[in-house]
This record gives C-alpha cells, sequence and structure tokens, in this order.
C-alpha cells in the first residue's frame, strides 16, 4: 500500500472514533429537563466551587454552587453578561444536625440539582440561559419549570439573571 494512503485510512478511521466518541456523550446525556431542553453536566461533581448557600425554612437546605471551567473564569474576571457556554450546577440538601459536633449541620438527604445553561442563541427568550431541576437525576416536572425564570429575571436580571456571587 502506498504511504499516502495508510495516512488517509488512518485518518478516517480516528474520524470515525471520534465521531463515535461524540455520540456516546451525546447519547449518554440522561433525561433532558422540560420547556429548555438542560440536561445534567458530565463531570458537574468535579467543578469548581463558586459559592455555597443556605436556604433559611421553609426548605432548610444547605447548598453549593459549581461552576464549570468557563463560568468560573467569569466570576473570577467579572465578565458580564457571562459568556456563551457558561454553566452553573446548585446541588441542594436538606439540613441535617452533626452527631460529631452539636452546633453543626451537615447534609443530610440531597434534595435537587439546579443548572443554568448560557447559550444567547438558544434561549434568546430568557435572558440567553436554560434551566433545569433535577430530583434523583429525573427532570422535575414541566410546572416546577416555568418558575424559574421569571424569579431571576424579577429579583438579578441586572446581574445577567446570576444570583450567586463569587466566594473568594
Amino acid at each position: 500500500m502506498k504511504p499516502i494512503f495508510l495516512f488517509a485510512l488512518l485518518l478516517a478511521g480516528v474520524a470515525t472514533a471520534l465521531g463515535i466518541a461524540f455520540l456516546a456523550r451525546a447519547d449518554d446525556a440522561g433525561p433532558a429537563a422540560p420547556i429548555y431542553g438542560v440536561t445534567l453536566p458530565q463531570g458537574y461533581r468535579q467543578w469548581e466551587l463558586i459559592a455555597p448557600a443556605e436556604e433559611a425554612a421553609p426548605l432548610d437546605e444547605l447548598r453549593v454552587v459549581l461552576g464549570n471551567p468557563v463560568a468560573v473564569r467569569a466570576f473570577r474576571d467579572n465578565i458580564r453578561p457571562f459568556p456563551d457556554g457558561a454553566v452553573l450546577v446548585k446541588l441542594a440538601w436538606k439540613r441535617a444536625p452533626s452527631a460529631d459536633f452539636a452546633t453543626a449541620t451537615v447534609p443530610g438527604a440531597a434534595t435537587t440539582v439546579q443548572v443554568m445553561e448560557k447559550d444567547s442563541a438558544r434561549y434568546a427568550a430568557t435572558g440567553g440561559w436554560g434551566y433545569g431541576r433535577f430530583i434523583d437525576g429525573q427532570p422535575a416536572d414541566e410546572a416546577q419549570h416555568r418558575t424559574c425564570h421569571a424569579c431571576h429575571a424579577a429579583r438579578v436580571k441586572q446581574r445577567d439573571y446570576v444570583f450567586t456571587r463569587y466566594a473568594p
């Protein structure tokens, strides 16, 4: 075989392998949230901490907000509006008393994972953000998603619809 043919065959094999890997990632995205089509991002539990949060009664939750590298850079460099590709994930748990330290609380039962995904073209009608709310890895019902943008627009539109502030 001629070297150029072998090189073309090798390139075709690499392209096919990459195509198959890309399709596998897309198929593994999991169920999509109603209205916005947002899915749980792969590897989000390894993302960097943006900020902790605490929700008082009636929810009584401990929360953390994680960000992908695009979101982290935007927070650190104070880039607003957030660039397309920024993704924020909020994990929430019921607060539970610590068995080891009387005045401390620890995460109890998980309640939700909430996702905000910036894509100015796809989510133009909602300030460039798509929203997803997941309970036990499954999307919450459509009614719960209808309130997402309205709440963000009413309270933090001036901060590109983002409640979270970066914890230095």
